[in-house]
């Protein structure tokens, strides 16, 4: 079936300003003109002005503050020498989730604008099972990875990751060293801070 240019005119505009509209609901646009479009038609012909379904990319919030503090921090740091940032160790730790996505959403897009704000969904935690993997990067070295298959807390990151791992580099490096970890709650809780 051909899909003529008024029917194109149509649907250019409406799949641009929805983008969270699934293939179900695209194709009453082209029943309300008269006409059955299959499903492949209307991938075929959304893929000829460069949108394909892809899912959402998922970030945490920031907010204001958390920008403006980042800022800060990086204007007072970007003089520093080598021999300066050899003492930093960022930390870095990811979470998967041995379950499905169940807010599993396929949007329209471009190619190149995977990272675009309207292509993105802020989501504050991860929901049932999963796995955690932790490691300490600094210039010279690094940490060795950690892994656990329980919800990582306060107590977990003191005894496991500031005890086993971070304390051994404070130690080599002297009152130069500076460790950078993330805002997440458990880095953040009191027995952390002691």
């Amino acid at each position: 079936m051909q899909i003529t240019g008024n029917h194109q005119r149509a649907r250019i505009p409406f799949s641009y300003c929805q983008k969270k509209q699934t293939e179900h609901s695209i194709r009453p646009v082209s029943s309300a003109t008269g006409t059955t479009v299959s499903r492949q038609t209307v991938y075929r012909h959304l893929g000829h002005i460069g949108l394909y379904a892809r899912r959402l990319v998922r970030c945490v919030p920031l907010t204001a503050t958390h920008c403006r503090l980042r800022l800060i921090w990086s204007r007072e740091h970007a003089l520093w020498t080598s021999q300066q940032r050899s003492c930093v160790m960022f930390s870095e730790e990811s979470r998967f989730s041995l379950q499905s996505d169940s807010r599993r959403t396929l949007i329209w897009r471009a190619p190149g604008t995977h990272y675009h704000q309207e292509n993105t969904i802020e989501r504050h935690r991860y929901g049932g099972a999963g796995w955690l993997v932790w490691g300490g990067i600094i210039l010279v070295s690094r940490t060795d990875l950690h892994d656990q298959s329980v919800t990582m807390t306060g107590h977990i990151y003191q005894d496991v990751i500031l005890e086993q791992h971070v304390r051994l580099f404070r130690g080599a490096m002297g009152a130069k060293f500076l460790f950078m970890d993330g805002n997440a709650r458990p880095h953040r809780s009191n027995i952390v801070g002691k």
